[in-house]
């Protein structure tokens, strides 16, 4: 196996930094929506053989050094109850939101057999891969999946999920803790099931303040990692508002903190305690610009990462859909082609 991204996860020295992007497996690939025209997202994430195809194409189109399962953060919500549906240009709905305590309490924490199908896709995963990289599971974390659940859709100003969580704390907090027990759950699975590394996604972190990330937040990310099955399993952090929470995020003991593009890495990496690796954090944007402009920001951060131990290249957020594939391709070689 390639163990570039493990290594680094770990904290090791490495040649030179691995590299893999979120949502690597998407939008802005012509091969994907060859196969998106053909079936729902749901479909595409619930058939193991397609979440496999999808999950594949980095792999053989970019030469990445670590896949991504695909698959979604809201099929969590979606097993413990909610009725999701997603539509071309706006993305996903719950018809049935969550904001009283009678909608808390009918929600299911055994879920576990509702998501079998991301364990079922993980196993023709990692037959495809056949050990050449590693393979990296995922789930949303409480606060963006309650985000979801309140408003019964993506939200500008999340105006619903603050007054419950402000005006009803209890009931937040037993919704919170209700989504974080499945997705311990789920991540076991995962594990179970054969990734070799695990990234706890909190998108929607940041239109937190300080006190209520601690409050709302963070805490039910401490409890998740701290109920992982994680022998050997290095455990990956991000929020949207990493470069603010990071010195909060270490507190729950992750193995690997993925920063977004606001703060300097390697500041963020010095104040974090020994041993924990970071990830990130070029501006996705830049990846629009012409391929030298694309060299030189990739070249910036490298040169200001010379030396740390524990570094994986991503993006401080996921890849644009109309980002040109030409520019990302070009940016992995070129990655791939360095060395310290």
């Amino acid at each position: 196996m390639n163990t570039l991204f493990l290594d680094a996860a770990w904290s090791k020295q490495t040649e030179r930094p691995p590299v893999w992007m979120m949502r690597q497996a998407g939008r802005f690939m012509p091969e994907y929506w060859e196969i998106k025209n053909k079936y729902s997202f749901l479909e595409m994430c619930k058939t193991p053989e397609i979440a496999a195809d999808v999950t594949m194409l980095p792999v053989d189109l970019l030469g990445i050094d670590a896949a991504i399962l695909f698959c979604d953060i809201l099929v969590t919500g979606e097993a413990m109850g909610g009725d999701l549906s997603f539509t071309q240009g706006i993305g996903p709905r719950f018809a049935n939101p969550v904001r009283t305590l009678k909608d808390v309490e009918n929600l299911n924490v055994d879920c576990l057999d509702q998501l079998q199908y991301v364990a079922d896709a993980i196993k023709v995963i990692q037959q495809r891969l056949n050990g050449s990289i590693p393979l990296i599971g995922f789930a949303g974390a409480p606060f963006t999946v309650m985000s979801y659940l309140v408003e019964g859709a993506s939200s500008k100003d999340f105006k619903l999920t603050k007054l419950l969580m402000h005006n009803h704390p209890e009931v937040a907090h037993k919704l919170l803790a209700k989504i974080a027990k499945v997705t311990a759950d789920y991540l076991n699975l995962q594990i179970a099931a054969g990734v070799n590394a695990v990234q706890i996604f909190d998108s929607w972190a940041m239109a937190l303040s300080w006190n209520d990330y601690q409050e709302f937040s963070h805490r039910y990310i401490q409890e998740i990692i701290a109920n992982l099955n994680r022998k050997d399993i290095p455990v990956i952090s991000f929020c949207k508002g990493s470069s603010v929470f990071a010195p909060i995020m270490a507190t729950a003991k992750p193995d690997v903190i993925s920063v977004d593009w606001n703060a300097d890495l390697l500041n963020i990496k010095q104040a974090l305690p020994a041993g924990i690796a970071v990830q990130g954090n070029l501006d996705p944007h830049i990846l629009y610009a012409e391929q030298p402009v694309i060299k030189k920001h990739i070249l910036q951060l490298f040169e200001r990462m010379r030396g740390e131990k524990g570094f994986i290249f991503n993006l401080g957020h996921g890849i644009m859909p109309d980002i040109p594939f030409d520019n990302v391709k070009y940016a992995i070689d070129f990655i791939k082609e360095f060395r310290y």
